[in-house]
């Protein structure tokens, strides 16, 4: 009886999954197709002939659209914005090992941002700026309001894995006389390296995508999500599948490269103990 329950399980949750893979990947899937049109294909099924022609067009010079230059902002924010998230993850992290006045306050109003609307949260940065006499931007209003959506989710994940980490690791190397800068330097931040490379990775793609909470504070210029947008009311023409298909494995990319790193790195420990 209780082999037959779990086999339904499994089965169950195999077609969850299954439908879920579709749904999620069914999609994207369409655009990649669709962006191997011929020179004289249209936005739909069927396939009129079979081309790189579109991936070509995405370095000439386009009516509508800047790749080039969205692409470059975007990826900039995404680092400004990994960086910080790492710094100050870390940091919050060592801070709420230990309990301190308005560490419960100060928690709250770390995640309160993930409950807000981000067309709220947006809107309200921009107006601020304009209101203090500053001009919005994709370095500073919109950086600013990345950090608000990408930074709940570092501290959360920095407090999970110092849940974890034993204090003994720590006490074992000052009582072999380390300081504590050695004992961080050498203990400490070798074991949750893998950890922040996770939380780096998770704020630049986090940021890398962000639509809503850029719609409002990115300024006069616009990173790739608003550029993408703004081409699907213009763009004609499967070039605008082929920068999604680019888009979509430079992400993959970077997730397999910090994947990567955290294989290296583990190996490495691995070796040392």
């Amino acid at each position: 009886m209780n082999h037959e329950k779990r086999t339904f399980e499994f089965y169950v949750l195999a077609a969850f999954f299954t439908i879920f893979v579709l749904f999620l990947y069914g999609p994207l899937s369409a655009v990649f197709i669709l962006s191997f049109q011929g020179p004289n294909g249209g936005l739909t099924f069927p396939l009129n002939g079979f081309s790189v022609h579109w991936f070509f067009n995405l370095f000439e010079q386009q009516a509508v659209g800047d790749f080039g230059a969205s692409f470059k902002r975007s990826f900039s924010l995404g680092v400004m914005v990994m960086i910080v998230n790492v710094v100050v993850s870390l940091l919050a992290g060592l801070a709420f090992r230990h309990k301190f006045r308005g560490s419960t306050t100060l928690f709250y109003l770390t995640v309160a941002s993930l409950v807000v609307p981000s067309i709220i949260i947006s809107l309200g940065i921009g107006v601020v700026f304009q209101q203090f006499g500053l001009r919005p931007a994709w370095y500073s209003s919109a950086f600013g309001a990345h950090l608000t959506w990408t930074l709940p989710f570092g501290v959360l994940i920095m407090f999970a894995v110092f849940n974890r980490f034993s204090p003994a690791y720590e006490e074992a190397a000052r009582d072999l006389g380390a300081t504590s800068w050695q004992t961080f330097r050498h203990v400490l931040l070798p074991m949750i390296a893998p950890s922040l490379i996770g939380v780096g990775l998770f704020g630049f793609t986090l940021s890398y995508d962000e639509f809503a909470r850029t719609l409002m504070t990115s300024g006069t210029y616009n990173t790739l999500p608003l550029e993408i947008y703004g081409m699907t009311t213009n763009v004609t023409t499967p070039v605008l599948y082929a920068l999604g298909t680019v888009t979509t494995l430079f992400s993959f990319s970077i997730i397999l490269l910090a994947l990567a790193g955290i294989w290296i790195m583990r190996r490495r420990q691995a070796k040392v103990l």
